[in-house]
């Protein structure tokens, strides 16, 4: 019979509600706490009132925060050609990079990396080199001084078409059929006196 006669009623905390919501957000939600900002601004209600109105946030379920993906999973994402990740990674690794300017610079030099590699455009490793220098990323300078160290070997191996694979091949097998054998370096004699 009373139903809905006092809904539509204007109350002393309606003017509060938009703080309330707002500081909830911001994940205040402790009522008496809430209740004494309020008052500071004008509030001249009840701890009580406060209380019942936050009451129906606390049952609504949250959704569990998603988990961040691990460094490993976002250096696979960063190492992989950009078109072999899947449509679902390269959103996840565009969300990580927009909230990593390093982390966004450090993948944007790995992919011109990448390039040179594919590509055959060692030429370009001088000017990759400064492109990280200007940049705060210690790992990768360390990186580009290892390159400048012989740059000349490695400006031809990111260039030209030849690879030493083949003979690095055939020494890895040697070396895997020397262990396979049992050989050892033969021990100095002990002379016993």
């Amino acid at each position: 019979m009373f139903q809905g006669q006092w809904q539509n009623r204007k109350t002393k905390l309606d003017d509060f509600k938009p703080y309330l919501h707002e500081r909830w957000a911001e994940g205040c939600t402790n009522a008496w706490t809430l209740w004494e900002e309020i008052k500071t601004h004008g509030y001249s209600g009840g701890y009580g009132a406060v209380r019942a109105y936050l009451q129906p946030y606390r049952t609504i379920p949250t959704a569990p925060a998603a988990r961040p993906p691990s460094t490993r999973t976002v250096a696979g994402w960063i190492l992989t050609h950009p078109d072999a990740l899947l449509e679902s990674e390269r959103r996840k690794l565009k969300s990580v990079l927009a909230h990593c300017p390093e982390l966004d610079a450090l993948a944007s030099h790995v992919r011109t990396f990448g390039r040179m590699i594919t590509e055959l455009q060692g030429d370009r490793l001088p000017q990759w080199i400064r492109g990280v220098r200007a940049d705060d990323l210690p790992s990768l300078h360390t990186f580009a001084n290892g390159l400048e160290r012989d740059l000349a070997a490695v400006t031809a191996g990111l260039t030209l078409p030849w690879s030493s694979g083949v003979v690095e091949g055939h020494v890895n097998r040697i070396k895997m059929m020397s262990s396979s054998r049992g050989h050892r370096s033969p021990r100095p004699s002990q002379n016993r006196t």
